[in-house]
């Protein structure tokens, strides 16, 4: 027998799958809702492309603006960038509201904060591990070439005993031919 959920269930679901986290998965969330995760992305689909249907109290009023709204993770980072310097000069409540008009929640622009924090302050140890890096690689591009320089060399020496074998061979060391 196949399960019945309401429309405002369905949509809370979609809801709260479009609004998860970046190391929360769709098969974590149909989980915990009891939902199979493949019925999940069919009821994602459907809610982008407008497809659920009217019911008499209008519970999907609000799902027709699921398809404007950007996830959290969608976001580029100049927007990102935007948005935490637009809620660094509001008051708590404020910034609650402005999360609201754009489908966010305060605690992401507190994440893109503090990622940008580390982001900058990582900018400096990643510049010296560039050169660093680059330094390595300059240095391991010399020994290769001192290393084919030194394996001519002995190919070039070893070439010459084998021909100096050759030639005694053929005709006899100078030494035996004096006496």
């Amino acid at each position: 027998m196949k399960a019945k959920y309401t429309q405002s269930f369905k949509i809370q679901a979609v809801e709260k799958a479009l609004s998860r986290s970046n190391t929360t998965s769709l098969r974590e969330i149909s989980e915990s809702l009891g939902v199979g995760h493949s019925t999940l992305h069919e009821w994602i689909i459907k809610s982008s492309n407008q497809e659920f249907e009217p019911t008499a109290n209008n519970e999907i009023a609000n799902a027709g603006n699921m398809k404007k709204e950007k996830r959290p993770q969608d976001w580029n980072p100049e927007d990102k960038l935007g948005m935490v310097i637009r809620c660094s000069v509001l008051d708590e409540d404020e910034v609650n509201k402005l999360c609201r008009e754009q489908g966010l929640y305060a605690h992401h622009i507190q994440q893109w904060k503090q990622s940008f924090i580390s982001d900058t302050a990582g900018s400096s140890s990643q510049t010296t591990a560039q050169s660093e890096s680059k330094r390595l690689r300059h240095e391991n591009k010399a020994l290769k070439k001192e290393l084919n320089r030194k394996d001519k060399a002995l190919a070039e020496t070893a070439a010459l005993l084998v021909l100096q074998k050759k030639v005694s061979a053929i005709w006899g060391n100078n030494e035996d031919s004096s006496q």
